[in-house]
């Protein structure tokens, strides 16, 4: 059913887009060849959504209608930019939310349209040479196809979301580098991405296994979309209201600036032109987002201290990052250098909901990294954490789904670094503890994550929780406050008692084997419950082991069957 687009919209356009340019990301990062072939476009589009979805998520707290939701979800975008394709992005959402600032929660699909177009129109003139072919290409034909559209607010989205794609596919037409790296632009295959995931929030539905996720070099499985083969150009009058800037010639890529410049920049909006001009002398590929006094600027070049000196001289820059870009000549950093020579060889970074696991984790030697459901770590605190261990080899448990992409960044973060990671798709906290009972630092590092990889998939996961309201589950209609079973995340069974659910999730899990039982007390289990389940399962499966930990989690009780 076709969604009005207010606030709740918003917020799941936000959360879709998150999740979407997650499942896409390494494929993202794999076609980025300019304007740097860094291999971080995906990633840093990732991250860039990642800081606009917590701020949206802060905002929700106050009941905001559609464009102070859209506000906070720009604002987000803007502090939190990476690269280039994360500051234009953060452009374009602004662009949306100045225009749709003074509607309300009354969006009509004219409104939308005209969104679009200022979005589009404010992002080239962002940056100092827009370049045909990149993902400015993707938003102006977006906005052409929108208001070319009939019909209410879902057939515009769907309208430019088909013309993204078009645009998308002709993209190697307009710049001779993805032409001869057979690719389409990286940067706008990520717009598609968000695009596509607020035609899903639009139209209600619920996102299609794919969408938004075909972004393969051309020629392989999945590509997104296929480079047609003597294919024209499709666009003929792309740019701000259908002109191309004068400095739009594509641009071959070579060597060029050694050194990647972000910072964010307090100052009045009256100095920024002189700044870009400054700016603009200095290197290439400039980006200056933002206005009303918060700015965001995006240089490469070969003088960092002089750019953030330039910052200096007319308001006050932070958030200063400063990173090498790779070239010919000195290429990204070899895995393991960045680290300390005195720190271990390799380490375990563990994410974990109870303070209890933490301390059994930091028993077994691995680095726990605390976190609740309700407050998971972002990708960069779990760049931090693998920094802070130390070590030039890192294996990182999520030890649950949803951390999955934001720690797939994150590894791709500390991969900059120098440092070598490996991600184990952990589901629960009882397959990392399955994991770190096997990890051995002296095998080789391959033959490790192996091992614990191995370790954790045969390692099935239980849990009990509660119903916080009624609801479907796969089990049937459940009330608030109910106790549920669940199995690999399912819910399986539930009920008012406590012991009888968990015996039968034990007795489930075990009906297809098992040799050892691991119970992990959360905070809120009732008494004794894990001594009469250890009475169960030596009355009922004598021939299984177990083992129980306090555990000290939200949850009532994790299982664990291996």
């Amino acid at each position: 059913m076709t969604r009005p687009l207010d606030a709740g919209t918003v917020r799941r356009w936000c959360r879709l887009s998150l999740d979407a340019l997650g499942r896409a990301r390494e494929d993202i990062d794999a076609i980025n060849v300019y304007p740097v072939a860094d291999g971080d476009t995906g990633t840093n589009l990732y991250l860039t959504m990642e800081s606009a979805a917590r701020a949206v998520e802060a905002a929700g707290a106050g009941d905001p209608d559609v464009a102070e939701t859209l506000r906070a979800m720009a604002h987000g975008a803007l502090i939190g930019a990476r690269g280039n394709s994360g500051t234009i992005l953060a452009q374009l959402l602004r662009g949306m939310a100045v225009e749709l600032g003074p509607v309300g929660d009354a969006v009509t699909a004219g409104d939308l349209r005209r969104a679009l177009r200022t979005a589009a129109d404010s992002a080239y003139r962002a940056v100092a040479h827009p370049v045909e072919g990149t993902m400015l290409t993707v938003a102006a034909a977006a906005a052409r196809a929108a208001e070319a559209a009939g019909g209410g607010a879902a057939e515009t989205v769907t309208a430019a979301c088909e013309g993204a794609r078009e645009a998308l596919a002709g993209t190697p037409d307009r710049l001779p580098v993805l032409a001869r790296a057979g690719v389409v632009d990286a940067g706008g295959s990520g717009l598609l991405t968000v695009l596509e995931a607020l035609d899903v929030a639009v139209s209600g539905g619920a996102p299609t296994p794919g969408r938004g996720t075909r972004h393969r070099p051309a020629g392989s499985a999945g590509a997104h979309p296929p480079l047609r083969p003597g294919a024209r150009p499709l666009l003929t009058d792309a740019g701000p209201a259908g002109e191309r800037p004068a400095a739009c010639a594509p641009a071959d890529t070579g060597p060029g600036p050694a050194f990647e410049v972000i910072y964010l920049l307090d100052a009045d909006d009256a100095v920024v032109p002189e700044l870009r001009d400054r700016l603009d002398r200095m290197g290439d590929s400039l980006v200056v987002v933002g206005g009303d006094g918060l700015w965001h600027l995006h240089l490469h070049t070969d003088e960092p201290g002089a750019a953030v000196e330039a910052g200096i001289r007319v308001g006050r820059p932070h958030r200063i990052r400063i990173a090498h870009l790779p070239s010919a000549d000195t290429g990204t950093v070899p895995e393991g250098e960045a680290a300390a020579e005195t720190g271990p060889a390799r380490a375990v970074v563990a994410v974990l909901p109870g303070d209890g696991l933490a301390e059994l984790c930091r028993e077994a030697g691995a680095v726990p990294l605390t976190a609740s459901a309700d407050e998971p770590p972002s990708v960069g605190e779990l760049a931090a954490a693998l920094r802070a261990a130390g070590a030039p080899e890192v294996v990182l448990l999520p030890n649950d789904t949803a951390l999955w992409h934001p720690a797939a960044a994150a590894a791709q973060e500390a991969r900059r670094a120098g440092i070598r990671v490996s991600v184990i798709p952990t589901r629960s906290p009882v397959q990392g503890l399955a994991a770190l009972a096997v990890h051995a630092p002296e095998r080789r590092f391959d033959e490790d994550v192996v091992a614990m990889t191995s370790a954790a998939g045969a390692t099935r996961f239980g849990e009990l929780g509660t119903a916080e309201a009624e609801s479907w589950t796969s089990a049937g209609v459940c009330r608030a406050g109910a106790v549920l079973g669940l199995i690999d995340g399912d819910v399986v069974v539930f009920g008012d008692d406590h012991l009888r659910i968990a015996a039968e999730v034990l007795d489930r899990m075990l009906s297809g084997g098992g040799e050892l039982v691991t119970l992990v007390t959360g905070a809120g289990v009732p008494g004794g419950l894990a001594d009469r389940l250890e009475e169960y399962l030596r009355s009922r499966h004598p021939g299984v082991d177990t083992v129980r930990y306090e555990g000290r989690q939200g949850s009532p009780l994790l299982i664990g069957v291996e």
